[in-house]
């Protein structure tokens, strides 16, 4: 999960299981996120909704609206999760202002004041997985969820402000994700302003001294 936040805008860029834990670690609080989009319906990246979902309702008692945005079946695989987690506690949502929106291909959605466009990548979630293009206070963050190599990633970052990249291995071919030998080849192509990457399997970690891309931590803040 990545918080972006704007003059006015609080976005979540997925949204895995353990987010609450971590937005409150860093002195976040969960009723300020606006915006949570979505890049794949994998648990690790949407899986922390459900419990967004119930923490607004019963814990931190959100009253303000909240939009969920990402590939198409995503508002149905949510109550299905919700349901499985803790049945019956779809009912809740009742009780919430959240407005699920399907994002399409390339094309801008109206999600207020910000600014997304989706690209389809290669990952396998059962559903369409999509890297983003997120604009806030006219400052593009450009995101790869989970993909193997596709130069539809060189259009995501182009021009971008900050280009977020995962690697999931050092060298290994994993299915549809990168390993950092494959986007260090890439990297002199790639035009965004700023790289990072994330989503570091122990396989990368162990070789954190040959790797000179620079690696997201937890907590890790960045001024664009």
């Amino acid at each position: 999960c990545f918080s972006i936040r704007g003059r006015n805008r609080h976005v979540l860029l997925d949204c895995g299981p353990s987010v609450l834990v971590a937005l409150r670690r860093h002195g976040l609080d969960p009723s300020s996120v606006d915006t949570i989009l979505l890049t794949h319906l994998h648990g690790d990246h949407f899986g922390g909704v459900p419990f967004f979902l119930l923490d607004a309702r019963l814990i931190s008692i959100r009253d303000r609206p909240l939009t969920i945005a990402g590939p198409p079946g995503l508002e149905a695989r949510i109550r299905r999760a919700m349901d499985v987690l803790f049945p019956g506690s779809v009912e809740l949502l009742h009780g919430l202002a959240v407005r699920f929106v399907e994002l399409t291909l390339f094309s801008n959605a109206d999600l207020g004041s910000i600014a997304v466009v989706p690209y389809e990548v290669i990952h396998e979630s059962g559903a369409p997985a999509y890297a983003l293009r997120v604009t806030v206070d006219d400052k593009t963050i450009a995101y790869s969820g989970d993909t193997q190599w596709t130069d539809t990633l060189l259009e995501v970052a182009k021009n971008a402000d900050l280009f977020i990249c995962e690697v999931s291995s050092f060298e290994k071919e994993i299915r549809y994700h990168l390993n950092y030998q494959t986007v260090k080849a890439h990297q002199s192509a790639l035009t965004c302003r700023r790289l990072v990457i994330t989503h570091l399997g122990e396989d990368v970690l162990r070789h954190r001294e040959e790797i000179d891309i620079e690696m997201a931590e937890d907590g890790k803040r960045f001024s664009l």
